[in-house]
């Protein structure tokens, strides 16, 4: 039988959250145990660092400059096909999605969406293809807090919740797993808001006592230099990953309950990581200040973690990859090949080493903040941005400019900008062809870039 599916997905963390990560606080002993079983990533990376644009991604395998979706409040294309529809109809599979959608309501940024469905029902529709189990809210944030909340099901019906958000979401999944009946395999995505900070409170909302209990925090050595609001939100961070954790454990329990663990593979990752307003303020867009959409991997690399089925071993991958992988990953454990329609590679093809020619570094498109493109390797990144074009507006541009270059051999928390010092200049020729070549696969487009 083929294998079920979980993609346990959560939503603006960091990869150093993690104890298999480094974290030093013991917070997510359950995401451990699945490293020690099954294949971690340990440098992943995301290929837009923004919520909607990346959640588009992954339902189409797809760049999102490509779907026209480069930007929150861009709703999924009907003319594509989606990773639901492939696992429901090609693979046949049974969905389960549970918790934030973000892809169901289309308008300009901060104004009210054209097509608005962020606190109402979404019509099967908007779905993406999912005609299963559906406990969903199109931007969750918007009907819930850390605490109290609603989503709609299936038939549109509003289910309230009380208690802390992602005890409540991933009540759901457990629902799911109660109910199902074992006729075809599962596809489930478990889509967590945590650890978002919550936008109408401006303020990280982890579990009641989260500040006292992780009082003792070590800031990464990037905010630690940098400043801006992580002193105050950190420890409600890191509540907010250690609940996403008890949570994973108590998912997992279920699966062994039901006698669901041994065929289920579990992918653990985030669309992004968050910076924590130490970035995007000095820059080339109206004093723009964020937790994210920047080149630096406090907001681009996350946690990647997938366990059972051929992830297994407990082995460490160094080669960089990106998350733009998943759908076509997912696809491959679901027993189909969609070749050149999905960008990536599949991933255990990373982890066997069958490519020994694949390139060692991933790309990724930036948007709101700035129209921008980069570029990582082990050693470097390197991003420009389009001058005069703000990324909430265009999706792409004919003229860019250097940004970023960043010596991760000597910098690695990206403290020291040497985009224009002369002693980088080959380099940054070398990581400049790179990038166009990127953009010219990924966009078919050939702009010019200058210093």
């Amino acid at each position: 039988m083929k294998p079920n599916i979980i993609f346990f997905f959560s939503d603006q963390q960091r990869w150093d959250t993690c104890g298999c990560y480094g974290q030093p606080l013991n917070i997510t002993p359950n995401l451990d145990q699945l490293a020690r079983e099954g294949v971690k990533f340990e440098h992943a990376f995301t290929p837009q660092p923004v919520c909607g644009p990346c959640r588009a991604l992954f339902q189409t395998g797809k760049y999102p400059t490509e779907i026209n979706c480069f930007r929150n409040n861009l709703m999924l294309p009907a003319e594509v096909k989606t990773l639901g529809e492939y696992m429901e109809k090609d693979a046949g599979y049974e969905t389960a999605y549970i918790g934030k959608w973000h892809l169901a309501s289309t308008g300009e940024l901060e104004q009210k969406p054209i097509i608005d469905h962020t606190i109402t029902a979404i019509p099967l529709e908007y779905r993406g293809g999912y005609t299963g189990f559906w406990r969903t809210s199109d931007v969750l944030e918007f009907t819930s807090h850390g605490y109290d909340g609603y989503v709609f099901d299936e038939n549109n019906n509003r289910i309230d919740f009380k208690g802390y958000r992602a005890d409540c979401i991933n009540d759901f999944a457990l629902e799911y797993l109660d109910q199902y009946e074992g006729k075809k395999p599962f596809f489930m995505t478990i889509s967590f808001i945590e650890p978002h900070h919550q936008n109408d409170h401006n303020h990280y909302e982890g579990p009641e006592g989260s500040k006292e209990k992780y009082a003792d925090f070590c800031l990464p050595e990037d905010l630690k230099a940098l400043g801006g609001n992580a002193a105050e939100e950190y420890p409600d961070y890191l509540g907010q990953c250690a609940s996403l954790d008890e949570n994973l454990g108590r998912l997992i329990h279920k699966l062994k309950e039901k006698g669901l663990y041994e065929n289920t593979v579990i992918i653990y990752a985030s669309d992004h990581g968050s910076h924590f307003k130490t970035r995007n303020t000095d820059t080339h867009k109206n004093g723009y200040d964020d937790y994210k959409r920047s080149c630096h991997d406090g907001c681009l690399r996350v946690p990647l973690v997938i366990s059972g089925g051929p992830f297994k071993g407990g082995k460490t991958v160094e080669e960089l990859v990106s998350t733009a992988s998943l759908p076509k990953t997912f696809l491959a454990l679901a027993g189909v090949d969609v070749g050149e329609k999905m960008i990536g590679e599949y991933l255990l093809d990373v982890v066997e080493k069958k490519d020994t020619d694949r390139p060692n570094e991933v790309f990724a498109q930036i948007s709101e903040s700035r129209v921008g493109r980069c570029i990582r390797t082990p050693e470097f990144t390197y991003s420009v941005y389009a001058p005069g074009i703000h990324g909430g507006v265009a999706g792409a541009a004919d003229h860019y400019a250097d940004d970023f270059l960043y010596d991760m051999r000597v910098d690695p928390h990206q403290l020291n900008n040497v985009v224009a010092d002369p002693a980088y200049a080959e380099v940054k020729k070398e990581l400049r062809e790179h990038l166009l070549n990127w953009i010219e696969k990924a966009e078919g487009a050939h702009p010019v870039i200058t210093d």
